[in-house]
């Protein structure tokens, strides 16, 4: 039989052109744009006024993501023919809420509505002006005004704040000085990271159990929340020198002193590391045996500090984390923090402030363990303590050095002893820290710092705390 070909060739192309627009119109979001068919994308992030809003999550179907700039601008390389391309910011929505693309486009634009413009307060954006002055070139952010030591402790809660307030740019600088010391600090040695160096990145303190796992806690609440994979290997690393600690008892060391010592068992050490390491294995079931048989007061039901010393048996932090960290722990845990509360004026503003002090001497109000008791009653929905509790904090909010447009928190209301007896530093009473700070924060923020890994699925007869 004799065939025309131009025919046939039309047909086919009629045919397929039919099947393309069945299969568009089959898509679950109809209204989604369609572009033309090469593989790399362009675009832009913009608010209501048109200005672009940087650290936008921009993620593909197959979970791969970019970042928008400072300038709202993104660009993406397909992995695939096509794609839909979704923007993600904390305390955004965004119009479209997402597009399929599979062609080249110079005009992919979301438009991003924010959630806080409204409710972000005075306090908290000056506060929040303070930390990001702080930060340093290098991606290090000091404790203090003017200061000359760098806390990993406190770099670990500023990433997880600059994150909770979706400035992942900022985090990620944190995470990155870290990520390139892998090697030379975190695997040299006796392993782990220095708890403190100076402004260099020079590490010069002891490598502290506790220490490490907040910083595996802020990678943690990094993954949850962006989903990418960039610091992965940092955290099996701290998670690795983690669970090297463990004694026979289920206990984890404390790490190890600048002389290469082993550091005593710290119960607040210990809980950090059970939330850090994620997931739920005989590293924590042997580290839950621990905490009944030695960190556990079966008579008040709570946990201890130092066992054997009637004066410091307790330590507010182990009622904070505590709550915050097991799931399903009953609200006395935090009722039971009440031995530590007193009153005492702010050195630096001279308001009569009530909050914890770090045990039971209570000569002083430590503003940063405040600010965890705040949190914690946020974590068991009793909310009116909690902005009690901010709200006593903000009675010692003063200027930082860096001008009216900057804001901090002391790290105690006034000059008196830490926990164990020894004298706070000079300046603990009238500079502003970053500690009290992130805390505050999250309370303002009502950010919860262990919800990315508190769901472990313990099975119930292995919840001491609970029976």
């Amino acid at each position: 039989m004799f065939y025309n070909t131009n025919i046939t060739k039309y047909i086919f192309l009629y045919i397929l052109l039919m099947q393309i627009i069945a299969c568009t119109k089959s898509s679950s979001n109809q209204t989604l744009p369609v572009f033309a068919n090469d593989t790399f994308i362009s675009g832009r992030v913009i608010d209501t006024t048109g200005a672009g809003i940087p650290n936008v999550i921009i993620q593909d179907s197959l979970g791969n993501t970019q970042f928008s700039d400072t300038n709202g601008r993104f660009n993406f390389q397909l992995m695939s023919s096509g794609t839909v391309l979704i923007p993600f910011k904390n305390h955004y929505t965004f119009k479209p809420n997402r597009i399929y693309v599979n062609g080249q486009s110079r005009n992919v634009t979301f438009t991003g509505i924010s959630s806080l413009i409204d409710t972000l307060s005075s306090n908290e954006q000056k506060i929040l002006n303070w930390l990001d002055n702080l930060q340093l070139a290098n991606g290090l952010v000091p404790s203090t005004d003017n200061g000359d030591q760098i806390s990993l402790y406190d770099n670990a809660l500023t990433a997880m704040v600059f994150m909770s307030y979706a400035d992942y740019t900022r985090a990620e600088k944190i995470f990155d000085f870290f990520n390139t010391r892998i090697t030379s600090e975190l695997m040299a040695g006796n392993g782990g990271f220095s708890q403190f160096r100076d402004l260099n990145g020079n590490p010069n303190g002891n490598h502290w159990l506790g220490d490490n796992a907040w910083m595996l806690l802020a990678l943690d609440n990094y993954i949850a929340i962006t989903g990418s994979t960039k610091y992965n290997n940092l955290a099996q690393q701290i998670t690795t020198w983690i669970r090297s600690l463990q004694d026979t008892d289920g206990g984890i060391w404390g790490g190890y002193d600048v002389s290469n010592a082993q550091i005593g068992k710290v119960t607040e050490g210990n809980m950090d590391a059970f939330i850090a390491v994620t997931g739920y294995d005989n590293f924590h079931i042997n580290l839950l045996s621990y905490f009944k048989n030695q960190r556990w007061d079966t008579v008040n039901k709570c946990f201890i500090s130092w066992p054997g010393n009637s004066q410091y048996y307790y330590a507010l932090d182990n009622f904070s984390w505590g709550f915050g960290i097991f799931p399903n722990c009953p609200a006395s845990l935090l009722t039971q923090a009440n031995m530590f509360v007193n009153t005492q004026t702010a050195t630096g503003t001279g308001n009569t402030v009530t909050g914890y002090c770090f045990d039971i001497v209570k000569d002083d109000i430590w503003l940063e363990g405040t600010g965890q008791m705040a949190v914690a009653y946020q974590i068991a929905g009793n909310n009116v303590q909690s902005a009690f509790y901010l709200s006593q904090i903000e009675k010692t909010i003063i200027n930082s050095s860096a001008g009216n447009n900057f804001y901090g928190i002391p790290y105690a209301t006034n000059l008196a002893t830490g926990y164990g007896g020894g004298m706070l530093w000079q300046g603990a009473n009238t500079q502003p820290y970053v500690s009290s700070a992130a805390w505050y924060l999250f309370g303002k923020h009502q950010f919860d710092p262990f919800k990315a890994c508190r769901n472990k699925n313990i099975p119930a007869t292995n919840m001491f705390w609970t029976l």
